[in-house]
């Protein structure tokens, strides 16, 4: 019988060891490691892969973990050769009194050939495999990286694969900062991870862990002491998400959609490492300014209504009032609360509660104001805490009649909520709490560094997990008066000075392409008559812009907007391109106003800045062209110079120059006085000198858009409707887009000192006359500064005195169309 075992025994070993698999790169295994993308200074903004893994050295896991695994699993693992014959004989003994398989027997091992190797389904082949694997694995690796492999791979419930991944998962810190119970309650995962999951079973969980600590007692790898004050540890897993650094989900989900591109499925599984372009602090801003600009305009419209109402008139139960929310999850910020009681009663005595019956209302709410307002109402949140909504949050929610309309001013919370209301509330510290609600209306803003190209903060609407659609890039709106300095860079190039005069009066266009006549307007119904280009563009004059366009011609104009990135089949090709027409991105308008910002170098957005693999080493490093004009001098001397090849530095890749510098200065100077004293001058509250931008508005107020910056930061803010709704009548560019802007920039360039574009050689600055644009003499009264182009300078300025030539100030040197 002895003999038969054995030759069945050697039989079944030399039919399966041939065609077992290959262990050769075990060592060196690739583990599978989520995609992880970061900012550029070194914050996690997301990861992607259906498993959580953080692969350690053995020497960076704790003594403590490693020893409550061995103490749960297999403490015999560096006595025996892979497989344990104790064990395999107890589950055999085991088989034959129950008749039933058990998993008995099963060391760290036999579970990493298992793991890597073979399914979990419990048959004899299977277990006779996993034995031969083990004791292969057992010849050819040491103990010690066996158990690295194994801490590494084991699955430990929650998408958790090994130590590193379960103690962010369970508990959101690293391993050396958990405590022993903690320890305890992931080494008894690996048996059973749904069973003895602590999150969803704390009590079998408990068992579990404290079974592991008796192990770990009896083994001698913790004290008597230790084991009963960590007995009755309270559980605290609970689930962690990844640490992240910032909140970036419509940057996460560009760089994933890149990566997964060059990449496949291999992205998810090779623990690339993305570094983002992305500034944190900025990014944060962003976030910031775009919910609060939403909010604000959201709240200037009225309240929509409750989310619903539930009569709890019957409800004693604390719990079935929380139950009430078991549904509804936050909406970013935003909380979903239950009205519990409302209070209308103001604390006001004597004379002023006399006047509150009286015939004059105003006078009554002042006085009513002037008092203690005791209005407010108890809510409750679906954690069970109670708050109280004071009516300083509640006063604005005024009823919504249409974009245009409010309902009358409340004088009493009972207006606009009641108990059994089920409404958003939002927070904030200065505040406290108010009622909130979810703005239909959208927005967009990105910030790129305008001498390189790289993104510096982007998002992508209201809220990402609602709407995963990113208005900066997938979303074409019509730029309005935002493309303006186009048009007017198109005139600078075609002869035309600042001074140039335009005639600002009415007009009917007879256009084939518009489909009829054609009466475009001002943005305020006036007209003004003769007008300077820059004041034109500064007060963002629709009429004279059409008449530049005309003038100039529609060709040109397309043709030299190629200089900023765009293509002619981008473009309407006719007289409505002046006023905005063209439907742009976010990001594109963004890169129109970097050529402006950087003295009239085109460079392109980027977002990606490099790609490690999982063991750090470098995949991809971008090497953007950047508009650098101390490069271009630094390459003029150094190919008249001789000098050493290494002494040289390497210069950056070059962006074309698509602006002429003199040209690029004046622009510049004119999109600064929209903010000193145009349609940005709103923008004058940050306190500096060196903003520069364009308004946007569309017609019917349909897209509010700011374009602004600063010679080392652009950005772009807009805010409208996905369904090309109104906004409303009075909600132009300064009001509903700027001031997103402002609160980004504030932040953005907080301590950041002011800087001017160097102003290039061939420029003068003179003083000509406001009215008519022609060199003032020394008693003129109406003198303002002009920057000329020296050979464009008026000519009764003595500039150049062999150039000779009419000036383009002369009426005779106006083209006619454009009076």
């Amino acid at each position: 019988m002895t003999s038969l075992a054995i030759v069945v025994t050697a039989g079944g070993y030399f039919y399966l060891n041939p065609r077992l698999p290959s262990i050769e790169g075990l060592s060196n295994v690739q583990l599978q490691v989520p995609l992880r993308i970061y900012s550029s200074d070194g914050a996690l903004m997301g990861e992607f892969g259906e498993k959580r893994r953080t692969p350690k050295r053995l020497d960076e896991i704790p003594e403590l973990m490693q020893q409550a695994f061995l103490s749960a699993e297999d403490n015999r693992f560096f006595e025996h050769p892979g497989v344990d014959y104790q064990g395999i004989l107890r589950a055999v003994i085991n088989l034959v009194m129950t008749g039933e398989r058990g998993q008995g027997g099963s060391t760290i091992t036999m579970q990493l050939a298992r793991n890597f190797y073979l399914s979990s389904e419990k048959t004899y082949l299977r277990k006779l495999n996993e034995i031969l694997l083990a004791l292969k694995i057992e010849r050819e690796l040491n103990k010690q990286k066996i158990l690295e492999l194994y801490l590494n791979k084991i699955y430990l419930g929650n998408r958790s694969y090994g130590v590193a991944a379960a103690a962010q998962i369970y508990y959101g810190v690293e391993l050396d900062e958990l405590s022993l119970a903690q320890v305890a309650m992931i080494a008894g995962l690996p048996k059973a991870p749904s069973t003895y999951n602590p999150i969803v079973n704390p009590e079998r969980a408990t068992i579990r862990r404290n079974y592991v600590l008796g192990r770990m007692r009896q083994l001698g790898y913790i004290s008597q002491r230790q084991y009963d004050e960590q007995l009755n540890a309270p559980v605290t897993a609970k689930r962690h998400r990844s640490a992240i650094g910032v909140y970036a989900p419509y940057v996460n989900e560009m760089a994933r959609a890149e990566i997964a591109k060059q990449f496949d499925e291999e992205a998810y599984v090779r623990g690339l490492k993305v570094y983002t372009t992305i500034n944190k602090r900025l990014q944060q801003a962003a976030n910031d300014s775009i919910w609060k600009g939403l909010v604000d305009y959201d709240r200037r419209h009225g309240y929509r209504g409750v989310v619903r109402h539930v009569d709890i008139s019957a409800i004693e139960e604390a719990s079935e009032l929380t139950a009430v929310l078991k549904n509804d999850e936050n909406y970013g910020r935003f909380l979903p609360a239950l009205i519990l009681s409302v209070n209308d009663d103001i604390a006001v005595t004597g004379e002023a509660e006399a006047n509150t019956g009286e015939n004059n209302p105003d006078q009554a709410q002042a006085e009513l104001a002037s008092h203690e307002d005791n209005r407010f109402a108890q809510a409750l949140l679906k954690d069970g805490r109670q708050v109280r909504i004071p009516w300083s949050g509640i006063e604005w929610a005024r009823d919504y009649i249409s974009v245009n309309r409010l309902g009358d001013e409340l004088q009493k919370v009972s207006e606009v909520i009641k108990p059994g209301d089920v409404v958003w509330l939002g927070h904030d510290a200065m505040n406290g709490w108010s009622l909130a609600q979810i703005p239909e209306v959208q927005g967009a803003l990105v910030s790129v560094n305008p001498n390189t190209g790289a993104i510096q903060a982007l998002t992508g609407g209201f809220d990402f997990e609602h709407s995963q659609f990113n208005r900066v890039v997938q979303a074409k709106r019509q730029a309005g008066s935002g493309f303006k300095p186009i048009v007017y860079a198109a005139a600078l190039d075609k002869q035309y000075t600042p001074a140039s005069l335009i005639n600002d009066a009415p007009v009917v266009f007879e256009d084939e392409a518009l489909e009829g006549a054609w009466r475009p307007e001002n943005y305020s119904g006036r007209t003004y008559g003769p007008t300077r280009l820059r004041m034109a563009l500064y007060k963002s004059r629709n009429l004279v812009s059409i008449r530049i366009l005309r003038a100039i011609g529609i060709k040109h104009a397309i043709a030299y907007a190629k200089n900023f990135g765009l293509e002619s089949s981008e473009l309407p090709h006719d007289l409505s391109l002046a006023l905005g027409s063209a439907e742009l991105s976010t990001l594109q308008m963004a890169r129109i106003f970097s050529v402006f910002a950087n003295g009239g170098y085109l460079i392109k957005p980027y977002l990606i800045q490099r790609i490690e693999d999982a063991d750090g080493s470098p995949l991809y490093e971008a090497d953007p062209a950047v508009a650098c004009t101390s490069c271009v001098i630094a390459e003029q001397k150094w190919s008249t110079d001789i000098v050493e090849d290494d002494a040289l530095a390497k210069l950056p890749k070059q962006a074309d120059r698509t602006l002429e510098p003199r040209l690029a200065f004046q622009m510049n100077s004119i999109l600064q006085d929209v903010v000193l004293r145009g349609t940005g001058r709103r923008a004058l509250k940050l306190g500096r000198k060196d903003l520069a931008g364009k308004t946007g508005t569309t017609n019917d107020q349909r897209d509010a858009w700011f374009n602004g910056y600063t010679p080392d930061l652009v950005t772009t803010a807009w805010v409208g409707f996905d369904q090309l709704k109104p906004l409303g009548n009075k909600e132009y560019a300064a009001r509903a887009a700027l001031p997103v802007w402002m609160d980004f920039m504030r932040v953005a360039l907080a301590d950041k000192p002011e800087r001017q574009l160097p102003r290039p050689d061939g420029l003068v600055t003179m003083k000509i006359n406001a009215k008519t644009g022609k060199a003032a003499s020394d008693n003129d009264t109406d003198a303002v500064f002009e920057i000329f182009r020296k050979e464009r300078a008026p000519s009764a300025a003595i500039v150049n005195p062999d150039e000779g030539g009419a000036s383009e100030n002369d009426a005779s040197a106006i083209p006619e169309q454009l009076f």
